[in-house]
Formats: structure tokens, sequence, C-alpha cells
């Protein structure tokens, strides 16, 4: 009898696949005839494709336009939403008072929320896996003290620490990656390693305020998972695309997922609760040494990610920018949530429980408008000092690149007091406590002069 190749499965229609080589061994031990081939061969057949949703599934509408310059960007996100929740897997969403597209018509806006059933979908959480925010409570302590000492120990921008000024990343975090099929990279592992205690650039920052509450010093740290998280991104996306190709070819590259029920998106769902666990350690890791260079024990702390996939059941609930209220959505939760506006706005501590419009949601922040080369653009007719100096007086605003990025100053987002007053009249979540500005560091303008580029420079400080 003839020996059935892989030539033979491709002329019956198949693609090469991994389960090849282990179907052919048996066709052949069994010699099997065309017609008992053919029977065996069925369980690799396809399914037939995926098709998108007729119309969209239902989402809620938590934003308004305040005035005209918002009418446009309120408009593309619910424009973008529409084609968005035709993506196959998904049951629900909501759009947050601080919404605003991020790409092509058909992508997840940020304040985006979406429920998928037993799919994650990596496109979702996008490159900034877990991006989260941590309080710590420093108690009655100069701010300016916590300031400068955060500032001698974070660190901004490209890349991780050099040699020599790197922070521990934990043993048993770095064994948990290599049992990992998503995160088994040695020089994954070794890049985990040197990002730790790293921040970042964009919109990533640490702050510091007082407790309209208490009075007390409280430093917040923003940002996500660096690099470690942007290459777990890489490799879910195409895997997610491998299967996207097989089951719904008509989805938008971006929306792709990963079955749950498969070993990959099991894996992957693991690979995304370990980059959670790098993400903490790594606010940590800036919060603690903090407090030990100030020989200061902390009254009180708590964080909370606001760019990550958060399951229930079957249920997989992505939030593009938007902050989780219910308790179910956090396996570690030690107190209130937190939502940034701006460095010259509050840091807002808020609760909340999930009711008939936020999905369990609050907005993350204050969102943009405008795109950030729209908004240096209209602010050309004068110099960047100028604009510093009016839109920072009486705060302690520093740059770690030594050079102001205006599109990330106050005006470069939407009114805080708008978002304030849509979450209010939403309904969205409750407001306990105010972090009543004093400073902020922020990366700065990374493409200028940036320390890592010239390290006899000093860090820039204007206050």
């Amino acid at each position: 009898m003839k020996t059935i190749t892989g030539n033979d499965l491709i002329a019956l229609g198949f693609t090469p696949k991994k389960w090849f080589a282990e179907a052919l061994q048996y066709i052949n031990e069994n010699n099997f005839n065309e017609t008992q081939m053919k029977e065996y061969l069925e369980q690799f057949k396809s399914p037939e494709p995926i098709s998108l949703l007729e119309n969209p599934a239902e989402f809620i509408i938590n934003i308004r336009a305040e005035d005209e310059s918002e009418n446009d960007n309120v408009e593309k996100v619910i424009n973008t939403m529409n084609v968005l929740m035709k993506t196959p897997t998904l049951i629900g969403g909501a759009i947050m008072p601080d919404a605003c597209p991020t790409g092509p018509e058909g992508h997840i806006p940020v304040g985006g929320v979406v429920v998928a059933k037993n799919a994650i979908h990596p496109g979702f959480h996008s490159a900034d896996i877990c991006c989260s925010v941590m309080l710590t409570d420093f108690g009655k302590v100069n701010p300016k003290d916590v300031l400068d000492t955060a500032h001698s120990v974070t660190h901004f921008g490209y890349g991780g620490r050099p040699r020599g000024e790197q922070m521990p990343m934990s043993q048993e975090l770095m064994d948990a990656f290599r049992e990992n099929m998503f995160l088994n990279d040695e020089n994954l592992i070794s890049i985990a390693r040197s990002h730790m205690g790293t921040q970042g650039d964009g919109n990533h920052f640490l702050f510091v305020g007082i407790s309209k509450n208490t009075g007390n010093t409280m430093l917040v740290t923003h940002h996500g998972s660096r690099a470690p998280g942007a290459k777990l991104y890489d490799k879910g996306m195409k895997v997610a695309n491998r299967f996207r190709m097989e089951l719904s070819p008509e989805t938008l590259k971006e929306n792709a997922w990963i079955p749950y029920e498969t070993e990959e998106g099991q894996q992957y769902w693991e690979a995304l609760q370990l980059i959670r666990k790098w993400t903490k350690e790594n606010h940590e890791s800036i919060h603690n040494t903090t407090l030990e260079k100030l020989n200061i024990e902390k009254q009180n702390r708590y964080w909370n990610e606001h760019n990550f996939v958060f399951r229930d059941g079957d249920l997989f609930y992505h939030a593009k920018g938007a902050t989780p209220l219910d308790d179910k959505f956090l396996p570690d939760i030690t107190g209130p949530r937190l939502i940034p506006l701006n460095m010259a706005e509050p840091v807002l501590i808020v609760q909340g429980t999930t009711n008939d419009r936020n999905l369990g949601f609050a907005p993350h922040g204050a969102g943009r408008n405008f795109s950030r080369s729209f908004h240096k653009k209209s602010l050309a007719h004068k110099t960047i000092d100028e604009v510093f100096a009016e839109e920072t007086q009486g705060l302690d605003i520093r740059f770690f690149t030594n050079e102001i990025d205006i599109s990330e100053l106050p005006s470069a987002y939407k009114s805080a007091k708008n978002v304030r007053a849509q979450i209010e009249e939403y309904g969205l979540c409750e407001v306990l406590d105010e972090v009543l500005p004093y400073g902020c560091i922020m990366a700065g303008d990374v493409g200028k002069n940036a320390p890592w580029k010239n390290k006899k420079k000093k860090y820039f400080v204007r206050r």
C-alpha cells in the first residue's frame, strides 16, 4: 500500500500543522485505505469560519461632548465602538467619560471596556499590559523630601537601568517566568531584571501630593509592565492572529483572540498574571526604596491596574484604560482605587460597585481630545517656557530628560472638571479623598537631550 505523505494531506485541503507528523504515522501504521483515512482526518478539519456579528453587541455610553471641541472625539469613539462590537466573541461593553480613539476605526478606544466570552484579545490590552497606579501614604512628611528622594531612586526613559544600578527582581518570579510557554525566554527574563524599577515615558509619572482628608503626604506612581509586557503582547498577538486566520478571517487583525479553552489561552492567561506580579513588584521597588532612604514606615498602600484583562467565570473583561471597581476583578485588593487626572489636578481616591452603567469600572484618567502633535501645533505661538510657566504655577514639576514635554502638560488633556462631572452624572463611582498636587516627575521629551545619552547633565527641575 502507498505511503501517505504530507503532500497527500495538502491535496485533500489541509494546511500543514503540528498534527501532520502524528497523523501520518498513525495512518501509515494502520494501512488505512482512502475511506478510512478520510474518516480519520475528519477530526482535523477546520471549523466553518466565524462571521462578524451582523449588528454590534450592545454597549453603554458614559460620555458626552461638553463643548464643540469634543464633538469630533466623542463621535469617533462611538463610531469605532460600533465597528469593534461586531467582533464575534463580544457580548457587551462600555465607554467612559475619558474615552478617546487610539487608531483606525474598529480598534478599542482608550476608556473602553469590552466583555468577551471564553476569549482573550491581546490587542485590547495593547503593549502596555497592566498599566497601573500605586499609592503609598508617607504620613506627616515634607512632600519636597519625598519628591527629592523619589527623584533620586526612580528611572524614566528608554531601556532598563545600567548595570550597578538595577533593582532586584524576585527569584520566585523569575522561576515562574521560566515555567510559562510565553515567558520562558532568557532574553525576556534578562530584560525583566534590567527594567525593574523603571517607569518608561509618555504619560507615566511619579506624583507627590497631600491627602485632602488627612494632610498626609502620598506618593503615586503610574506605569505598566515595560518591555517584558511589550514582548508578551507581541507573542500574544502572533498566536491570536494564527487563531484568527483559522477561526474568523473577517475579524480585524487588531481584534484577534486566543480561545481560553486552548492550551495557548490558559498559558497566556497565566502569563498575564505573572506580568501583573512583575508590574506590582516594579511599583513596590520604587516606593520601598524611597521609604528606606527616608527611614520611614508606610502608613498605607494600595494599587490597581487600569489596562488589563479581568476574568469572571467564562467572561473576560478587557479594560483599555478603565479602573476596576468590583472586588471580584482584583485578587489582592487592599483598599480603594485611584484615578489620576493631570499633574495639576488631584489624584482621586474612589470606590464603587457594579451597576447598570459601568460594568464594574470607572474612568482611568482625563483622556485626550487631540493628538500630541496637534496639541503642540496649537501652542506654537508661545514658547515652551511660557506654556510651562502658565500651566504649572505653584507646583514642583520635573522632567527626567531635562526637556519639557508640553504634550503632557494639563492643557493636553480633557477638562478634569468635566470628567469628574460626568463620573457623578453617570453614577460611575464615589470619590472618597483627593491627593492634592505638590509636584510630579515625568520622562519629558525623550527625543532630546536624554540623561541616558548625556549622563553628565543634571536632571531638569522647574519650580
